[in-house]
């Protein structure tokens, strides 16, 4: 189980975009699962919807994306830095099966599906309980900005 400490050491992002709380399975190049624990003071629910707040189902594809790439820094053995960004360059298939609500645990289960050309090929499901909220084929690659 990696903490969150980890995971700032592996990703860019920070709140309030950060949306991975914990990592619970790393099975190394090939999947794994982590939990975003969904609360009524994430920012999104003030406008996404008043009187019934959900989570974007954008937001939820992007947990899965950063799932995504904590198993692919841990794959290459590296960590982004201020001269590499690893970036969506597609999604596939997303469907959106049940609502996230404040209070839910989101379980963040990722595949690597292949990996061609640079680019990362990800199955990915987000699960509240044993019920499929969210599912997509996630495509991804690092690419150097710096300098």
């Amino acid at each position: 189980m990696m903490d969150i400490q980890y995971i700032l050491k592996q990703l860019p992002h920070r709140y309030p975009f950060l949306l991975v709380d914990k990592v619970l399975e790393l099975e190394p190049n090939q999947r794994i699962r982590a939990v975003k624990n969904v609360t009524f003071n994430e920012p999104f629910f003030t406008g996404h919807f008043p009187g019934r707040p959900v989570m974007p189902g954008v937001l939820i594809l992007e947990a899965l994306a950063q799932a995504a790439g904590l198993l692919a820094f841990d794959a290459m053995g590296q960590v982004p830095d201020e001269n590499n960004i690893y970036y969506f360059v597609g999604i596939d298939g997303a469907r959106f099966k049940r609502p996230v609500e404040p209070g839910d645990q989101l379980l963040l289960d990722v595949n690597i599906d292949r990996v061609r050309g640079g680019i990362w090929r990800f199955n990915a499901v987000g699960r509240v309980g044993e019920e499929v909220a969210a599912e997509a084929q996630l495509m991804c690659t690092m690419r150097h900005v710096g300098d």
